[in-house]
């Protein structure tokens, strides 16, 4: 598709780019972006992803706006406490780039309609906040073929990881999914969750666009995918490192004729 003279204009700074270009934004412009959740890493995430032109991106997030959400949730604001955060922020896209269409997903995400939702899309952000969805996001993923953008955040630190194990590495071997970085969610109650250890808001901001940064390079071909490596930050000490990742052989998903709802009961 040809870009119109407004267009070549909102995204100047990226056509310049040699890395991106006209032809990355049109990818862009094509694209089909699954966001998990428009809390605190949704909010950046979402923001980027359209400020950069995606041309379709579904927000799956069942959840309400409430005054705690805004010290961190910044797709949201005051006048919104109480609505649907799916219609907070595609009203926020809307203003922000109206050419973006937004697919709104007000629903919980089970092993019932993940597989069917995820393939819609042509990649999927996961910003959930609990552990069983996270598994869920990564099965269905796996068995339809879609990579995964995946970020989690504590009270000062963050991680990121893009997921591909449908694909090799440039030894032939397959590339993890989340289940090989963590293999069994812990016991309930016992991973402290932002309402009881607390979050700085910025942190989000960080790990959000991270995400975003990671999902616009997986649609542009732009630099080196994050496939196979952990990139974790620790804002107390402002210090980023990245692992490798390998894929473990006792990951349930190695089995035959895996299926999601198999898959999920792991969680």
């Amino acid at each position: 598709m040809a870009l119109t003279d407004t267009q070549l204009e909102r995204y100047a700074r990226h056509i310049v780019l040699k890395e991106i270009g006209g032809a990355g934004q049109q990818k862009l412009m094509k694209a089909r972006v699954l966001v998990i959740g428009a809390g605190g890493l949704g909010s950046p995430a979402l923001l980027y992803l359209a400020a950069a032109g995606v041309g379709t991106i579904g927000i799956v997030d069942d959840d309400a706006v409430s005054l705690s959400n805004l010290q961190r949730q910044i797709i949201h604001d005051t006048d919104n406490i109480d609505r649907p955060k799916t219609e907070s922020a595609a009203e926020a896209i809307a203003r922000l780039n109206p050419d973006v269409k937004v697919d709104l997903h007000s629903v919980r995400l089970t092993a019932a309609n993940a597989l069917d939702l995820i393939s819609q899309y042509d990649i999927v952000a996961d910003g959930c906040d609990n552990f069983a969805t996270r598994f869920l996001v990564s099965d269905a993923c796996f068995l339809a073929k879609k990579p995964l953008v995946s970020a989690a955040v504590g009270p000062f630190e963050g991680q990121l990881s893009t997921f591909k194990p449908y694909a090799q590495d440039d030894s032939g071997e397959a590339l993890p999914t989340y289940r090989c970085l963590v293999p069994e969610a812990p016991p309930p109650g016992s991973f402290p969750t932002c309402e009881t250890a607390g979050i700085i808001g910025a942190l989000t901001g960080v790990m959000g666009s991270l995400q975003a940064l990671e999902v616009i390079k997986e649609i542009s071909g732009a630099g080196t995918s994050l496939a196979g490596k952990l990139l974790i930050y620790d804002a107390l000490d402002t210090r980023f490192r990245t692992i490798r990742l390998k894929r473990d052989p006792k990951n349930p998903l190695n089995g035959e004729g895996a299926r999601i709802t198999d898959l999920a009961h792991h969680a």
